[in-house]
């Protein structure tokens, strides 16, 4: 945990925490056991919407930054913003998938862990980082493998 004598560190930590419980858990439905948040309802509003939302995400990294958090967590909780913003970027399955996501609650937990115990969550972080990255390569070569049969058939077709 962070020292209790370092109040802008504590402050920053309780900021971070803050801003999660705004953006993904601020409403809770009535007659239901779901909470909502900012992100979720100005997400609703095409193209600004995700751009603002988005925005107020990355303060949660700017605060994780100063806290000395290391590049591999940092990377983590940018991953998760990055896939909330690409995939909150898409009409009606986008919204849907910012209600369940959750990505700035993920961040804070993220960044609450590396206060308890940074070197397991840092190494945590790593294998993540390594593990998106890989997946990504391998859509990124599935694509190109796509691309490839498809012109091929359809030059066997003209």
């Amino acid at each position: 945990m962070l020292p209790a004598r370092d109040g802008s560190r504590q402050a920053d930590l309780e900021s971070a925490r803050k801003l999660a419980r705004v953006l993904d858990d601020l409403i809770r439905i009535p007659g239901t056991n779901v909470r909502i948040g900012l992100d979720g309802i100005v997400g609703l509003i095409p193209v600004g919407g995700d751009l603002v939302t988005t925005a107020l995400s990355l303060l949660i990294l700017g605060r994780a930054a100063r806290l000395g958090v290391p590049s591999a967590v940092l990377g983590r909780m940018a991953g998760n913003v990055a896939l909330d913003a690409v995939v909150g970027a898409v009409p009606v399955l986008g919204d849907l998938f910012d209600f369940g996501f959750r990505a700035n609650s993920r961040n804070a937990r993220l960044l609450e862990r590396y206060t308890e115990s940074p070197e397991g969550t840092t190494r945590a972080s790593k294998g993540a980082v390594v593990g998106a990255l890989a997946v990504g390569v391998l859509a990124l070569l599935a694509s190109i493998a796509g691309v490839v049969f498809t012109m091929r058939w359809l030059a066997e077709r003209l």
